[in-house]
């Protein structure tokens, strides 16, 4: 693409605005938003709506029954017929509960704001609100309207807001995702593995362990070798892992145990390799006689191919390169809304938000410094695509 003057216009409008960036930063952080806890996510969501209500940005909540208010945000400024749409996506909820603040408060030290949530990912949300008002200030004729989704269940699966998001994605024509960079160079995540859980459950028979050993039928010695089958589809080349992380059997040391399950994490590169997890995993046959095996469960959030995300990454790279910027790539193992955006062929680049470290730790924390450029970065995708 030929260069623009936009790219370092946004950056050097955004920069004296750090202090500001700050302050709502604050304001978003203190609003404690815990996944599981409505009350207190609605009032976060209410805090943020505030300071998004803007001339010409219309705002929706959309009630949840037992979840936080999903935040619709749509900036449309040629009002008369968008020629499309371009969707920024994130999440306001974190897994902290409420009252984490009084042990891990929101501060700035070193050139760093710490807090719970600052990272991933209300820092992202920040960043976003500044773009807006980039694009705001500069006064451009976008042709297409812009929709902010800011949901409230993300980090419990997004089982309330997948559909909301699939909705918009199939209406735009690029999803901006603005969840954590990577590392101290603020990768964007080009690829992401889908993930999933599933529960292999096994039923045996119970025995005296002593009298009637042979009549019983050992539900852990099946649910073991199983495991041990199961531990060879690890394909780190290929990004493929399946990991038993809980299992639970038996009921005495005395008695033949006659149930057994474990919880497997399933987690994939390729479409492909998910599907054939999921095959794999449902065409288990039992090796002891008599066992009997049940699956259950499966991916629940598909990869994000790199391809959905090649063309925006190199539209990012060059518009930071006119900001002097050097901007890199990487995979995350992890899923992400943007794995259901990606997964419908909608051009998707993710990793857009704060630059840091600690995530769903007690020393979350984001680079303030790198803030102002990265709103300006995505005021410059928002501009251009």
């Amino acid at each position: 693409m030929a260069d623009s003057p936009l790219p370092l216009e946004f950056l050097r409008a955004s920069q004296p605005r750090l202090p500001e960036m700050l302050r709502v930063l604050r304001r978003f952080v203190t609003a404690e938003s815990p996944s599981l806890e409505k009350a207190a996510a609605d009032r976060c969501c209410s805090v943020i709506a505030k300071e998004w209500r803007r001339p010409g940005v219309r705002i929706e909540r959309i009630p949840q029954e037992h979840r936080g208010e999903h935040l619709r945000v749509t900036y449309a400024p040629n009002k008369s017929r968008p020629s499309g749409q371009l969707l920024v996506l994130g999440h306001y909820d974190t897994v902290y509960s409420t009252g984490t603040l009084q042990k891990m408060p929101f501060r700035i030290s070193g050139g760093k704001a710490y807090g719970p949530g600052v990272f991933d990912m209300k820092a992202g949300i920040v960043q976003a609100l500044f773009a807006l008002q980039a694009l705001q200030q500069a006064r451009l004729r976008l042709q297409k309207q812009i929709v902010f989704l800011w949901t409230s269940d993300e980090e419990i699966g997004s089982k309330s807001s997948c559909k909301l998001i699939e909705a918009e994605a199939r209406r735009s024509d690029g999803v901006f995702v603005l969840e954590p960079s990577f590392g101290p160079r603020g990768l964007l995540k080009t690829a992401r593995k889908g993930v999933g859980e599933a529960e292999l459950i096994v039923l045996g028979r119970a025995s005296h362990a002593g009298l009637a050993a042979e009549e019983g039928i050992n539900a852990i010695h099946e649910l073991a070798t199983q495991l041990t089958r199961i531990e060879k589809w690890n394909d780190a080349r290929r990004g493929v892992s399946v990991n038993a992380d809980i299992i639970a059997g038996g009921t005495r040391t005395n008695v033949i145990a006659e149930r057994a399950r474990a919880i497997l994490d399933l987690r994939a590169l390729r479409t492909s390799d998910m599907r054939d997890i999921e095959r794999r995993l449902h065409a288990l046959r039992s090796v002891h006689s008599g066992a009997r095996l049940k699956v259950t469960g499966g991916f629940d959030r598909p990869p994000l191919e790199r391809q959905m995300c090649a063309a925006l990454f190199a539209r990012a790279k060059s518009l930071a390169e006119q900001m002097n910027l050097t901007l890199g790539e990487c995979t995350a193992g992890g899923g992400s809304d943007g794995n259901f955006t990606g997964a419908l062929g909608i051009p998707t680049l993710d990793g857009l938000g704060a630059v840091g470290d600690g995530a769903h730790s007690n020393h979350e924390y984001v680079l303030i410094r790198t803030m102002p450029a990265r709103a300006a970065l995505l005021a410059a995708l928002l501009a251009t695509c």
